[in-house]
């Protein structure tokens, strides 16, 4: 029986600076970071147990989104504007500060690379 997500794929320019990104300014914790021959397999979990894979890739191209998540990965949280306030301090940036839309409150975080991911607040 399926019980939900285990990890998901993230491309990434510099995998390093992601590393930084999602350990350092997120405070994620790194699960996994190997290199086998000239690729890197670098895992962080997020506190709720997803882990992100931050794949070596091209990464996204963020004029393309024009506003809008170019990830297929929504982040949860209790509270947007809460969480809002605590990353911009830690010096994330945001694309769409916290506002209400039909479905809820969200806002709009960009990476270290260039990925966009809506941040919702879900109750568990």
């Amino acid at each position: 029986m399926l019980r939900g997500v285990a990890k998901v794929r993230i491309g990434v320019r510099d995998q390093e600076r992601a590393k930084r990104f999602w350990t350092e300014t997120v405070k994620c914790e790194v699960v996994q970071d190997q290199r086998y021959g000239d690729e890197r397999w670098l895992e962080v979990r997020l506190p709720d147990g997803v882990v992100l894979i931050l794949e070596r890739a091209d990464g996204p191209d963020p004029a393309a989104a024009d506003g809008q998540p170019n990830t297929p990965v929504f982040l949860a949280c209790d509270d947007v504007d809460a969480t809002w306030r605590e990353l911009t301090d830690r010096g994330v940036s945001f694309v769409q500060e916290p506002i209400d839309m039909p479905f809820g409150r969200w806002a709009l975080l960009e990476d270290s690379e260039g990925n966009r991911f809506p941040l919702l607040a879900t109750r568990g």
